[in-house]
């Protein structure tokens, strides 16, 4: 089973947010560099893990996103479950639906497999995902700085 793009920024910006320091307030453009992620697909993370009450997203001076308590606790398949969504993993009801859903076994037994697989990453919460080693990269990654004009001295 393959993640989506979306699914896989969501948990970069989580596992990220997860190392932050009490007082490093990261920005969406910021976690955006850092996790190599364009711009607009992070926002659109920070977006949906807000509703979902695992970030905090604060505007203005002095503001930025924070992982919420429960967004540290959350189980991992609890998280992805929201941000998959529970569309068919094969496609029964494309434009045209496949001729054989009315008597297929396959849409179930996919079904089963990704309940399998959601079900072994409810084992795993944000905050142990982030223990080391992975903490240490986590907290290596910055933002690149700005580039100057003019020679470098």
């Amino acid at each position: 089973m393959r993640l989506t793009a979306f699914t896989d920024v969501s948990l970069r910006l989580v596992m990220r947010l997860a190392v932050a320091g009490e007082d490093e307030l990261l920005t969406t453009r910021a976690v955006a560099e850092m996790t190599s992620v364009p711009y607009t697909h992070m926002a659109k993370a920070v977006a949906r893990l807000s509703e979902l009450g695992v970030v905090e997203a604060r505007r203005g001076r002095g503001g930025g996103l924070r992982l919420t308590g429960p967004g540290r606790r959350a189980p991992v398949g609890a998280l992805v479950r929201e941000l998959e969504g529970a569309d068919d993993l094969a496609g029964c009801e494309d434009d045209p639906p496949c001729p054989l859903r009315a008597a297929c076994r396959l849409r179930g037994a996919l079904h089963r497999a990704r309940e399998a697989f959601y079900a072994s990453l409810d084992e795993v919460t944000v905050e142990s995902l982030v223990s080391s080693p992975a903490r240490e990269a986590l907290v290596l990654l910055r933002p690149r700085a700005p580039e100057r004009d003019g020679p470098q001295m």
